[in-house]
This record gives C-alpha cells, structure tokens and sequence, in this order.
C-alpha cells in the first residue's frame, strides 16, 4: 500500500447518464508502466471464509479486473463427471437428462492432485486422471408400510436418490492416497431423481479434470463478480422527514440518521447505485452519486472442491502462465 494520497478517479452518476470527472481523462492519459502499476496496485481481504470471498482490487485497468474475473470461471481446472455409463434406468427420467443432471454433481476432489486426459488416454483413464463411481439404487415396497399411511417415506424405501447414494469405485492405489470423503460429491443431500416400486438406477460414472471454457460443469466457482466501489456525498444537510425519505432511497444501512434527525452516510460500500433519490425534487440536489472507476469490490463464491482464496491464487498462476507464454512468442520471432 502506498503512503501517498491518491486521488481517486470518479465516475458521476447523474439523473439520466453517467459523467466522467472532467479533470479525469480515463485510460486515454494513462501511460502504463510497471512502477506505476506496483505503486498503484493493493489488495484489501473483506471477507474470506468457507461461504466466499470478498476483497478489493484497487488501482488497476478494467482489463487485469476482467481477466481474473474470466479466469476464474473458465481457466482454474475442477474435477466433474464427464462420461455415464446406464446399464439400467427404469426412471421416468430420460437417459440424457439423468447423464446431465449426474455431470452437473459438485466433486469434493482437488483438481491440483490429477492430471489431464490425454488423447493418447484409454477409455477407462488411470489413477492419475480419473475418478469412477457408481450409482446402484432401486426402490422398493417397506413390509411394514400402512395402508392409511401418506408419507411417502414410510411406504417406500430408496425413493429419493441423493448424491450421498455415488459409491467411489477406487483405480490403482486411489484408496491409499485418498480417502472417499477427500473425492465424493461435497454435499450428500442434492435430489437426482425419483423413483416408486420397480424403478431402477444402474450407472457408471467417470469424472475427469477439465476447464470451465469447455462446460460450466467445470467451473471451480458458483459467481465470480465484481463491481465498483460506490461513493456518496451529501451537498447540504438533510434532516427531519426528507432525512428518512433519503434513507429509503439507498439499501439498507447506507444511509444512517444520527440523535438529531440528520442523515449522514453510513456506510456507501453496498449501495446498488439505484438512483431513486432523483425521484424526489426536494432531494435531488442534496446528494452527489459515484463511483470510483478503479476499484474493484470482487465477491467469490466457490463451488467448494477449492476455498474462494485458493481460486483467486490459482488464476493469477494462469495469468502469469499466459503472460510468459506470450512474452516468449513475442521473443521467439
């Protein structure tokens, strides 16, 4: 972090069109250099736990804000379920929905521990590349079930099939390696299907390492979203019942109201920028709207086979990758 002042490039959301500052030239006056990019660059962590992270990325192009963004979703690798083998599916499900609905399945398996299939790769992969499991499950009449009984619990047996049911078919030395809970489905409770006497599901399933630019059932992340850092600035005071009525013009906590009835700003960070304070002529001159165009709140919420921490290190690492490998292009001709 820098120990010197910046002034922070606005973008001025007014009534019907958003103004640059008129001191701010944008991108057009700025010429990149890599002193200039480390002076300017800071990271700051808001939230990091099991649930998401929240951070800031101040000071860079909107560009270098896209690309982690981008890479996020579809150039950081996970493991998901590519083939399905139906020996016998009775479901009133169809073969192809089924097939989709077991590939869109979340893995717990770390995608950093395998490698990729290969075309020179057998069908039935290695220990190296490949996960399989198996979904065996039929459903069944209980003995004991009443016939004045409802629950659909008590009558059948194995009528709901979970992602709990998959059986990890350990290949080679897997099982000294890895333990099932290490690489099954990371939630057991997600419904794949229905079944009532006489339904049947028979599958294999294997699930191999990809990228999310190839299907979304490889992306590492359920959102990976950014956007700017709000700023709000009140002209004059504002008070009384136009104070509350500010207040109600912006989410909720933005806006606070002190002892005596006046507004102030609370906390700008997680206003949606709606505007609807300018649906108010006894208001719309008392606040100033912006936003400041270099930084960046991102919000990561991962799938859960990698921590939202562990998703932004691994993109940079492609980044860096993608950087080196055009600068050698660049020197090669």
């Amino acid at each position: 972090m820098t120990s010197t002042m910046r002034k922070e490039p606005l973008l001025y959301m007014e009534e019907y069109r958003v103004k640059q500052d008129p001191q701010d030239y944008g991108l057009a006056d700025d010429v990149f250099s890599v002193e200039a990019f480390k002076e300017k660059l800071h990271i700051k962590i808001v939230k990091n736990d099991e649930d998401g992270l929240e951070f800031d990325l101040i000071g860079v192009y909107p560009a270098i804000a896209n690309a982690f963004r981008r890479l996020m979703l579809s150039d950081v690798p996970s493991m998901a379920i590519e083939k399905v083998y139906i020996y016998n599916n009775t479901s009133i499900i169809q073969d192809e929905v089924l097939a989709h609905r077991m590939g869109l399945l979340p893995l717990r398996a770390d995608p950093r521990l395998f490698a990729y299939r290969t075309e020179e790769s057998t069908e039935a992969g290695t220990e190296q590349d490949t996960l399989e499991f198996e979904l065996k499950v039929k459903c069944s009449r209980r003995r004991d079930a009443g016939k004045d009984q409802s629950n659909f619990d008590d009558i059948y047996k194995n009528h709901k099939v979970y992602s709990g049911h998959l059986k990890w078919l350990p290949k080679g030395k897997q099982a000294q390696i890895y333990s099932e809970s290490a690489v099954n489905c990371i939630h057991d409770d997600i419904l794949i299907a229905q079944l009532r006497p006489g339904h049947e599901l028979d599958l294999r399933l294997v699930a191999v390492k990809g990228l999310g630019r190839d299907h979304a059932k490889f992306s590492p992340v359920a959102t990976a979203t950014y956007r700017l850092l709000p700023q709000i600035k009140l002209n004059r005071e504002v008070s009384g019942k136009d104070a509350y009525l500010l207040q109600s013009c912006f989410s909720p906590g933005v806006i606070g109201i002190d002892e005596n009835e006046t507004a102030y700003v609370k906390d700008a960070r997680y206003d949606t920028c709606s505007r609807n304070v300018y649906r108010y002529p006894q208001l719309n001159d008392a606040v100033t709207l912006s936003r400041i165009r270099d930084h960046y709140i991102f919000s990561v919420e991962s799938v859960g086979a990698l921590k939202p921490d562990v998703i932004f290190l691994e993109a940079v690492k492609v980044l860096k990758r993608k950087c080196r490998a055009f600068i050698d292009e660049i020197e090669a001709e």
